[in-house]
């Protein structure tokens, strides 16, 4: 056997410079479209999607606890007046969870939409696309559109606001000013109220300037009962407030009476007529049909204890309508 003796010679080890950067630049060349153009897409649209999925679980996390919070504000209602008024004011768990999911789903949208907007900016730039004159005539576009559809951007920022607020929803009645009614129908564009006469109204968000909601809170039933001047109060006054304590106490008006009614007292003295005020503080929309009731009661008691209405008086010699004292001669 032979043996050939080990070379040492760095020239035959190790490649030369020149073929290195031979190899370099073929590699690159090879490889190019990798860490160009397309590298950039393609990282800025895995960014987006991600971005995206991360900013969605953000927000239906948030509905969750919004959700989670209208439950446990639901249960808390540990008096009559708290539980009635959790029911009408809008802490209820189905109308906060409505409130809740379309303010997510408006964030969604308008995430998603600002998220691959971006995206494709970025992506026409990496393209080499020109941006500025693409930008410039989009600005043109947006000036055109903000003074031709005013209106509707601002009946929409109105809409949304307003949902957010919550100043209002489907079944309450409100006074917009040029329509009070029920509303039976709720969008970012426009309101739907129904008034008493069955007339429907189609409202656009941005022009009600102010609205008054009659289903929030509570309201004030204040009924004015009238009697004779020569009644006895003392006879009177607590015969009306054992009314009141009857109402009270009656179970089909227990979930809407928030509290006892409370007889105030003499409101005026005009003439021959006395008029004694009852206050009564009801569940919201609830002040009419409780107005009734007590007049109603409060008559038959009244009627029941010989207590007359006052009566009216005939015109005296002299006034409009009354004679002249002196008989005409034929």
């Amino acid at each position: 056997m032979s043996f050939y003796p080990l070379t040492t010679d760095p020239q035959i080890l190790l490649p030369g410079r020149d073929a290195l950067s031979n190899l370099t630049k073929e590699a690159v060349a090879d490889w190019g479209w990798l860490i160009g153009p397309a590298l950039t897409i393609v990282g800025t649209l895995v960014g987006a999607v991600v971005l995206r999925w991360v900013l969605h679980r953000a927000i239906d996390q948030i509905v969750e606890n919004a959700m989670t919070r209208a439950a446990r504000r639901e249960n808390q209602t540990p008096r009559r007046a708290s539980r009635i008024l959790a029911q009408a004011t809008g802490a209820n768990q189905a109308r906060s969870t409505q409130r809740a999911a379309t303010t997510g789903a408006i964030l969604k949208s308008t995430s998603t939409f600002v998220i691959f907007a971006m995206a494709l900016l970025t992506v026409m730039g990496a393209l080499g696309l020109p941006l500025g004159p693409l930008l410039a005539s989009a600005g043109v576009v947006g000036v055109a559109l903000g003074f031709g559809a005013q209106s509707l951007v601002k009946d929409f920022l109105s809409g949304i606001f307003m949902m957010l607020e919550d100043q209002y929803g489907v079944g309450d009645v409100i006074d917009t000013g040029e329509a009070i009614g029920t509303v039976e129908d709720v969008t970012l564009r426009v309101t739907k109220v129904r008034d008493a006469s069955g007339i429907v109204w189609y409202i656009r968000n941005g022009e009600i300037i102010r609205v008054g909601n009659r289903s929030q809170g509570w309201s004030t039933a204040v009924v004015d009962i009238q009697v004779g001047h020569h009644e006895k109060l003392d006879v009177v006054l607590p015969l009306i407030s054992e009314v009141a304590r009857e109402l009270d106490a009656a179970p089909e008006w227990e979930a809407r009476l928030l509290e006892e009614p409370v007889v105030a007292g003499v409101e005026s003295l005009t003439g021959g007529v006395v008029t004694i005020r009852i206050i009564a503080k009801c569940a919201p929309n609830e002040n009419f049909p409780v107005s009734r009731e007590i007049r109603g009661r409060v008559k038959a008691a009244l009627d029941a204890a010989g207590i007359r209405a006052p009566q009216l008086m005939p015109p005296t010699v002299g006034e409009p309508g009354g004679q002249s004292g002196q008989g005409t001669r034929g």
